[in-house]
């Protein structure tokens, strides 16, 4: 059976390490979107203030929709916006990966994202954007997978387990609860401002 499995969630949460490696163990073609934007001539401006390509997703869309159908093999596409560009009509599941904001900052710090970066990033994380965005666009297929504190092994491993699964239960609803851990932890005000 053909997968086009997307890999998405904030920066920092291991979306292209374990996308990678997931598509190795398939045998799967890796579709990372920031190298297959630049390769494909579809970054149309740099958002400087931001440090961000501005992308051209109707043209990704097109041009993904060609590379999936035109590839008889599995796909998978790694990228913070992947559920935006890859159809759900292609897609046959998504996992969004999750960080807690805690262990999410500490890998931005190490990464030297500058501060407007990592508090838009976290922000993002905290308030489920990517979760609500595959949900939207992907009804029935999204699974909500926390990776904190688990390595990219344990996480490759659920994955690949998966997709294998011949009756996949999706997820319905999140299973992170961000805000609630944060506001739990008397940290909801140092790490909601903006």
């Amino acid at each position: 059976m053909k997968h086009v499995i997307l890999v998405t969630g904030t920066p920092c949460v291991g979306k292209t390490t374990v996308a990678g490696r997931l598509a190795g163990r398939l045998g799967a073609l890796y579709v990372n979107l920031t190298d297959y934007a630049k390769c494909n001539g579809l970054i149309l401006s740099e958002d400087t203030k931001r440090c961000t390509s501005i992308v051209d997703e109707e043209g990704m869309r097109q041009a993904l929709i060609g590379t999936i159908e035109g590839y008889e093999g599995s796909v998978v596409v790694d990228g913070h916006f992947a559920a935006s560009v890859v159809p759900s009509e292609v897609s046959t599941c998504v996992f969004v990966l999750r960080r807690n904001p805690v262990e999410l900052k500490e890998y931005m710090q190490r990464e030297g994202f500058s501060e407007d970066k990592l508090c838009e990033n976290l922000l993002a994380e905290i308030l489920d954007v990517c979760f609500v965005e595959a949900l939207s666009a992907h009804v029935g297929k999204v699974c909500e997978v926390d990776v904190t504190g688990k390595s990219v092994e344990q996480v490759l491993e659920m994955l690949y387990v998966f997709v294998l699964a011949e009756n996949k239960q999706f997820c319905s609803g999140s299973s992170v609860d961000w805000l609630g851990f944060l506001e739990h932890e008397g940290l909801l005000e140092q790490y909601l401002k903006v």
